[in-house]
């Protein structure tokens, strides 16, 4: 195993490796690579749920084939609907994970941490366990665009604030209303140093992430960058932590920026949100987390229009995504981050939140941050890249199998809730061969069955072949077998 590409390709088995005490066991190479998109199920609802949640349950595959691929998006489009209220409890023991400003602040001493760890963690939480799992995927994927870094400087005490006032608040709504609460917001106020911007220094740094990252992308030129910051100067931040306007530091006059003419920040923000370019950025990026690493033309030229004719709201874009013959036509074609990756085996393992406190949260969100994937924490304003080639390291692929194995295995963290006998609730009817028995796992965990020369690699960390019938040795390969399907190709692709 060379590299995580190499896993994409299936030209090898998967590795597993011991976390908690285990040793490392690599398993055979498979004989040769086989398409990416034979290794899933084609299975339309099976994909749809691979995608649009961080990895499907036997409950949410249920649910969502007795509804329909439209019932199960209507369902998910409305989540105030959606009981919540596993998740809900558990968050209720991040209490700064959603806090405004103020509350912050009374909380905690001046530039704490702890906030940040609390929104990071709910965030693992909402992935893993909330039942709005569309709702979540789609935040998550705001909270990239319209990213701030958490750890960060300065926004301690206002980036919860804007994870609940911004992202959560406007992930089903419309874009344009997002962009401008993004804008006045304390936190990106800071983050992107506006806050400090006046009409005798004007400061570009948020002026030109609005365009470049935020909206029409790299179609401004530096006079656009001079003006727009200009536009935006006396947009800052009060005493209390809020934001406020003070004409006094504002440079006065009119200005031309990108086709845009006027004195109006706000509507300035609302053209951006309109702008041809804006639609089409946006609507590359939603293909690329949903759809494929390489957006479909034809689709984001249609998720565009869309996008524009309706306003700039989200939801008939994502409809649209999750109905196209592009989406349905995309199997195979894009991999788990290590967030995803750790999502999707706890959920298809069925494991539960811990009884009390969060240490496990702790443990999961600290295996993140290893990994370089723990939500919000990248520093760049640019957020987490979304392709396969950005996670493609032996390293990273290592720490998925150590993983994996302390999570079959119940080492690491133990305080998560467990079936007694994993493997039983895995497989109800134990199967006659070894072979049988990783074909039945793969079924339960990844939704189709191995191919023949990755069943056998899977096997080799036992030393059993394909027929060999089950014996007492089962007990102890068990949580072995088990991380090796979560490490195959099949359960890498999303």
């Amino acid at each position: 195993m060379t590299s995580r590409r190499t896993v994409l390709a299936a030209s090898a088995a998967a590795a597993a490796g011991g976390g908690g005490g285990g040793g490392v066991l690599v398993a055979a190479p498979a004989a040769e690579a086989a398409p990416a998109a034979s290794l899933v199920s084609a299975d339309p609802i099976a994909h749809l749920l691979r995608r649009a949640t961080y990895g499907p349950t036997p409950q949410s595959l249920a649910e969502a084939k007795k509804l329909g691929v439209a019932g199960w998006l209507d369902r998910q489009l409305n989540p105030s609907r959606i009981d919540d209220a596993v998740c809900d409890r558990l968050l209720a023991r991040l209490p700064l994970a959603g806090a405004s400003v103020a509350r912050v602040r009374a909380a905690l001493p001046v530039h704490s941490y702890a906030a940040f760890g609390q929104l990071g963690r709910a965030a693992v939480a909402r992935a893993v366990w909330s039942n709005r799992q569309l709702f979540e995927t789609t935040a998550m994927f705001w909270a990239n665009h319209l990213h701030i870094a958490a750890p960060s400087s300065g926004v301690w005490d206002s980036r919860c604030d804007y994870e609940a006032q911004v992202i959560r608040r406007h992930a089903f709504g419309k874009f344009s209303e997002m962009l401008t609460a993004s804008a006045k917001h304390p936190a990106m106020l800071t983050y992107l140093d506006n806050r400090s911007s006046t009409k005798a220094h004007p400061n570009e740094n948020y002026a030109r992430e609005l365009m470049e990252l935020h909206t029409v992308g790299l179609l401004y030129t530096e006079n656009d960058v001079a003006a727009a910051a200009r536009l935006l100067t006396g947009m800052t931040v009060g005493r209390d932590g809020g934001y406020v306007y003070q004409a006094s530091a504002r440079a006065a006059g009119t200005v031309r920026i990108l086709g845009y003419t006027g004195a109006d920040p706000d509507a300035f923000f609302d053209y951006l949100a309109h702008h041809p370019a804006t639609a089409k950025r946006i609507a590359t990026k939603l293909c690329v987390r949903f759809v494929a690493d390489d957006a479909p033309a034809s689709l984001v030229a249609r998720l565009a229009q869309i996008y524009l004719d309706n306003d700039t709201a989200i939801v008939p874009v994502l409809r649209a995504l999750f109905t196209s013959p592009e989406f349905a036509a995309s199997a195979g074609q894009k991999m788990r981050t290590p967030l995803e990756d750790l999502a999707a085996s706890i959920r298809a393992l069925g494991l539960g939140p811990e009884s009390s406190g969060v240490k496990a949260l702790d443990a999961l969100y600290n295996e993140l941050a290893d990994a370089g994937n723990a939500p919000y924490r990248w520093s760049p304003p640019n957020g987490f890249p979304d392709v396969a080639a950005a996670w493609a390291s032996p390293s990273a692929f290592l720490m998925k199998c150590n993983l994996h194995l302390n999570l079959a295995a119940g080492w690491y963290p133990s305080q998560l809730t467990r079936p007694a006998d994993l493997l039983r609730s895995l497989v109800p009817v134990r199967p006659a061969t070894f072979g049988a028995l990783v074909d039945a796992l793969a079924v339960r965990l990844t939704g189709t069955r191995l191919p023949a020369a990755h069943t056998a690699a899977a096997l080799s960390v036992a030393g059993k072949l394909p027929t060999s019938p089950v014996d007492k040795s089962l007990d102890g390969a068990a949580p072995y077998l088990i991380a090796m399907v979560l490490n195959s190709p099949t359960f890498q692709l999303r």
